[in-house]
């Protein structure tokens, strides 16, 4: 009798500890500050995201939301952070679109990645836009056919920015580069931020950009969009062609941000997470910001935001394989 008393206790034990810790973990959470990475530099899609959405938060939550840019390796750094993060309800992160296959990448160098996408939960996506393929006003190019055109007499000399290696402007111009035919310069920055600098400075000849930050240049008549990457034209983009309509068939890609926390963040933090951001998501505050951004809002709750998470990445690792490694091309 004593012995079966024993076992059951032991037994007991570590499931009592572990629910304790988790209760813990959750009660403190009511009352800590928090901090939401941007793995890019100020400037750039997850940021223009990531702000108005933590100071929502904030106010919602009645703590402190402090963005915190951990830009590097074309976001692996940010990402990496954030999944080693305790799963204590007090890091989240702003992640794009590249979150999901950055970790292919480093396979592809025989590196062990410093992190993989399910060990982020996701929360709530906010944006999701198709890129855009930009020129400055003074651009001989008119149309995406001069530009192909120029590229075919002119291999691997016409310039283009990106977040970074396999980031998220990298890999739509390598989509567009297979569909194409056609060999441009590539030229990675720490982040979109930079790379529009970069674009606008005229150190390099063209961007890819979410519509949002590229938006001001646009009106202000310093850039011109020639494509998007969309599936079909969008309102804010009415005279722009997607490659598709353009005939680069299968040409297709979006610039996505959404909010995701550590894996093992208990589940009533994670219920509680996803009531606010509908919250935020609701506010007319917040979302005329992304309007006026030329960013409309794109909220998926998390049960549909981790299906369309899921399905991406299927759709877009196998795009990071038959890219390979820089290095070999």
């Amino acid at each position: 009798m004593h012995r079966r008393r024993f076992l059951r206790g032991a037994v007991a034990t570590p499931l009592v500890s572990a629910l304790g810790s988790t209760m813990a973990r959750a009660q403190s959470w009511s009352t800590r500050n928090m901090t939401m990475i941007v793995a890019f530099l100020f400037g750039g899609q997850a940021d223009l995201a990531a702000r108005p959405v933590a100071a929502a938060l904030e106010k919602i939550l009645g703590r402190s939301v402090v963005v915190d840019n951990r830009s590097g390796a074309g976001g692996m750094l940010g990402n990496a952070a954030a999944a080693r993060a305790e799963p204590d309800g007090h890091t989240l992160l702003m992640a794009l679109s590249s979150m999901t296959f950055l970790p292919e990448a480093e396979r592809l160098y025989d590196r062990k990645p410093s992190y993989e996408y399910d060990q982020l939960v996701p929360i709530a996506r906010v944006l999701a836009d198709p890129g855009v393929l930009a020129v400055r006003n003074d651009s001989p190019y008119k149309s995406l056919a001069d530009l192909v055109a120029d590229a075919r007499k002119r291999p691997a000399q016409i310039s283009f920015s990106s977040s970074g290696n396999y980031g998220a402007a990298h890999v739509p111009f390598e989509m567009f580069q297979q569909a194409a035919g056609i060999k441009l310069l590539h030229v990675p920055y720490r982040g979109g931020g930079p790379a529009l600098t970069a674009f606008i400075g005229a150190q390099v000849d063209i961007t890819a950009q979410a519509p949002g930050p590229i938006h001001p240049h646009v009106q202000s008549g310093a850039a011109r969009l020639l494509a998007n990457w969309g599936g079909k034209r969008t309102p804010e983009l009415a005279d722009i062609p997607t490659m598709i309509e353009l005939g680069y068939r299968d040409v297709e890609y979006y610039i996505w941000a959404g909010v995701f926390a550590p894996k093992g963040t208990p589940a009533a933090v994670i219920t509680r997470l996803r009531d606010a951001m509908r919250e935020v998501m609701a506010n007319p505050q917040v979302t005329s910001v992304f309007v006026k951004a030329n960013s409309p809002p794109a909220y998926m709750d998390q049960p549909e935001f981790a299906a369309f998470v899921e399905t991406d990445a299927k759709r877009l690792i196998p795009v990071i394989r038959k890219i390979g490694r820089l290095d070999e091309k």
